[in-house]
């Protein structure tokens, strides 16, 4: 039992260094594919909710019809010299209570959207790989 517990606090730990890192760096940049297409564009929403971390957008917007057309993307930050790549699979949480976790730590965004606008999405990331890159360390890469 205790190695469960280090286990899911060590995930704990890892997701929110990353969702730490991207809040800091304000502008992350989503990467996702249209057919064989990548597209990129700033996004800025992030949270962390039920210890998994999140972003959010529009179901309008193109970015989420490639998402639900393909789930896996990639995430990537810079700050003071370090930039963050997130590859994974983004996934729908369709509830009630997520999309309102997103809009209550971004209240700015509740002019646009509304967590029963029938547009409001979020969508958290799941198989993970993170990877803390510079010029001046090596690599370091962490699963969740």
């Amino acid at each position: 039992m205790i190695h469960i517990f280090f286990t899911c606090r060590k995930e704990i730990v890892t997701v929110e260094k990353v969702y730490e890192f991207l809040k800091d760096a304000q502008t992350y940049y989503l990467a996702t594919v249209d057919g064989d297409q990548p597209r990129v564009r700033p996004f800025g929403t992030v949270n962390i909710f039920e210890g998994k971390l999140y972003i959010q957008t529009g179901k309008s917007k193109d970015v989420s019809k490639q998402l639900h057309a393909n789930p896996k993307a990639e995430i990537c930050a810079f700050k003071d010299g370090v930039w963050l790549r997130v590859a994974g699979e983004l996934i729908e949480d369709d509830r009630r209570e997520a999309r309102a976790s997103m809009l209550d730590a971004y209240p700015e965004l509740r002019n646009m959207y509304s967590e029963d606008d029938g547009n409001t999405e979020v969508f958290y990331i799941q198989n993970a790989t993170a990877t803390f890159s510079s010029f001046t360390a090596a690599p370091e890469v962490i699963n969740f």
